[in-house]
């Protein structure tokens, strides 16, 4: 192994990706990760604290493009069409990864911990969307619940996507669920 590697975070997300796919999230080591991306282990944690997260190491960078997004909108835009267009934001982010994101899901469904630790995720960024919204001028309640209602969208929306056997975008997807919670709220 060389002293550097090209694209060594690319490659042990892939290598971590196949191992957990292959074995299981539990039974795949650092040290196995490492190996199949040709790398070492004291390179792998220059990238990853630990092997979580390889899963969630792309959460800071999400959240910032859900505020740039949000933040970005005209001042006369209501709370939820601000949220809408945080979700826009985040399926253009998401939505080139599609197989990537099939087989992460796989592994957070499969294991207990992975899962509460996306329930943590989503949790921190439905918290900034509702800060980026007071920010706003959008009074706490209602931050709160637009900010909520936008991450059940987006959990609802990368769920179908991630699931459908043809790929028709997550952000077709994104808008159509958004647009069928309007119709639910618009028929009580």
């Amino acid at each position: 192994m060389g002293r550097w590697e090209p694209n060594a975070s690319g490659r042990l997300s892939e290598a971590a990706m196949e191992l957990y796919v292959e074995r299981g999230f539990e039974q795949t080591t650092v040290a196995e990760i490492a190996q199949r991306a040709g790398l070492t282990a004291r390179t792998f944690f220059r990238y990853f604290a630990d092997k979580r997260e390889v899963l969630f190491a792309g959460s800071a960078i999400l959240e910032e493009h859900l505020i740039a997004a949000l933040e970005s909108t005209p001042a006369s835009a209501s709370p939820m069409e601000a949220v809408a267009a945080a979700l826009d934001a985040a399926a253009t982010m998401l939505g080139q990864r599609r197989e990537f994101s099939r087989r992460r899901q796989s592994v957070i469904a499969a294991n207990a911990e992975l899962r509460e630790r996306e329930l943590i995720k989503m949790a921190s960024l439905s918290g900034a969307l509702a800060a980026g919204l007071r920010r706003r001028g959008v009074a706490d309640s209602d931050a709160s619940l637009a900010a909520e209602a936008g991450i059940a969208v987006f959990r609802v929306a990368f769920e179908r996507w991630v699931g459908e056997p043809t790929d028709r975008g997550l952000a077709t997807i994104m808008r159509e669920s958004l647009e069928q919670l309007k119709a639910l709220t618009a028929a009580s």
